[in-house]
């Protein structure tokens, strides 16, 4: 495989939008070429200013969109009899097969954009996705954007490691790999839990029928609950991973190649701009969510007393967990005076942003509002993420703790918050009433 990647890049250097265009098109042909090191390498050329930025995404881009037609039509065409006579000799064979259809008829299409990502799962998709007989509208769709935008971020990547292309893209590779792995498993779990919530909520009556009564809920909140529960076990797990290696002091790569990426995604130009985004995380810019959140209890919620003591705890726990935390961890940042693991703006961006605006939409019944408002906290926690990062007043490693940290505790609360309101609408906690023997009754 060193000898194939030594002779691409040549090639790549010598020929360019060719070798780009074709060596995709064949690998997600199911060819064992290395599509991420190919992209990254043209990104590099394109810092060297021999190849367009724009022309480049575009040329590989279609070639992995040519590429997966291609296999989706060879799959369409020999269809099931083909690959269950000769698909064992590519790795296809009809227990792979029946597996992975179980597995895409029970995901969906969807997946077609995250496989990219996964290496050994890209380069089936496609035979697989024309033997199902997916409509090829669908298909489309999902394939093509997932390949321009697998193809973006390989390429900019490379493009912004420019000369520190070998030393870091190893490292990062395997950070996309296990973030595409991630966004797998969230996808796939969600919707496990959307297509099995009849099952769901009988196990979960079943579960508090032994511990008090049984009760019966919305679909919606069973699902909500079901939701929460799950993030809080990844980020939980991640955060068993996260001390694991802090403790192992293995941060180090880490935070060089995550700074290193940072600093030359923005100028210099950029720094007055995400000076004052690093306030956003930060007090007074805090009370702003925290006042709308008690607003909207005050005089819309339904739950005054239930919410308003659920965001004391998430406002104040969260602010005493942050401080506990960083005390614990004793790690000085960049700031020598300060702990900083993990990052408080993130810690409290994550917390305060979150769980105020969960508040203020939980009720809402058009979801397209509660997906904005989903998308606008991430992207603003992301935004105080890499301003900390560029200011220099945290590490890429203490503002990832920061994320885990800060949902750990955000989804604990939602969770918690959300079981205690269903039990407690359904009375689960009032005294039977007492019954009077017939003897008394009879005496009186």
């Amino acid at each position: 495989m060193t000898h194939i990647s030594d002779m691409l890049t040549h090639l790549l250097e010598s020929y360019g939008y060719v070798v780009l265009f074709f060596a995709l098109l064949l690998e997600l042909m199911a060819l064992p070429l290395p599509g991420e090191l190919i992209m990254t390498y043209a990104g590099l050329i394109v810092y060297g200013g021999r190849l367009n930025w724009i022309a480049s995404m575009a040329i590989a881009g279609l070639g992995a969109s040519l590429g997966m037609t291609i296999a989706y039509a060879i799959g369409y065409r020999l269809g099931y009899p083909f690959f269950h006579k000769y698909g064992a000799r590519f790795h296809l064979g009809p227990d792979k097969l029946e597996g992975i259809s179980k597995w895409f008829d029970r995901y969906g299409s969807r997946m077609l954009v995250i496989a990219y990502f996964i290496p050994g799962i890209r380069h089936i998709t496609g035979y697989f996705s024309g033997t199902t007989r997916m409509p090829f509208r669908r298909f489309a769709g999902y394939a093509y954007t997932g390949a321009f935008f697998w193809v973006f971020v390989f390429v900019t990547l490379g493009k912004l490691l420019g000369p520190q292309w070998q030393e870091y893209h190893a490292t990062i590779n395997s950070y996309m790999l296990a973030i595409g792995l991630l966004t797998a498993v969230c996808y796939v779990t969600i919707t496990i839990i959307r297509k099995n919530r009849s099952m769901i909520k009988q196990k979960l009556d079943v579960l508090l029928q032994k511990g008090i009564q049984r009760f019966r809920s919305a679909g919606k909140i069973q699902l909500l609950i079901g939701s929460a529960c799950v993030l809080f076990l990844v980020f939980f797990s991640f955060t068993i991973g996260l001390i694991q290696d802090f403790l192992a002091q293995e941060f180090t790569r880490f935070d060089l190649a995550a700074g290193y990426l940072v600093e030359r995604l923005f100028t210099p130009d950029w720094m007055s701009s995400l000076e004052r985004a690093t306030r956003i995380g930060a007090y007074p810019y805090l009370f702003i969510p925290m006042a709308a959140a008690l607003v909207y209890i005050a005089f819309s919620s339904r739950n005054r007393a239930l919410e308003l003591a659920f965001f004391a705890v998430a406002m104040a726990g969260g602010e005493g967990l942050d401080e506990a935390l960083r005390r614990l961890f004793h790690r000085l940042g960049p700031i020598d005076s300060l702990y900083s693991f993990p990052s408080e703006q993130v810690f409290m961006t994550v917390t305060v942003y979150g769980f105020s605006v969960y508040l203020l939409l939980r009720h809402r019944k058009e979801s397209r509002f509660q997906v904005a408002a989903f998308l606008a906290v991430l992207g603003l926690c992301v935004l105080v993420g890499l301003s900390a990062v560029y200011t220099g007043m945290s590490l890429p490693s203490d503002v990832a703790a920061g994320f885990v940290f800060g949902g750990l505790w955000f989804t604990l609360i939602v969770a918690t918050l959300e079981i205690y309101r269903a039990i407690r609408s359904k009375r689960l906690w009032t005294r039977p009433k007492l019954a009077i023997p017939p003897y008394l009754l009879s005496s009186s």
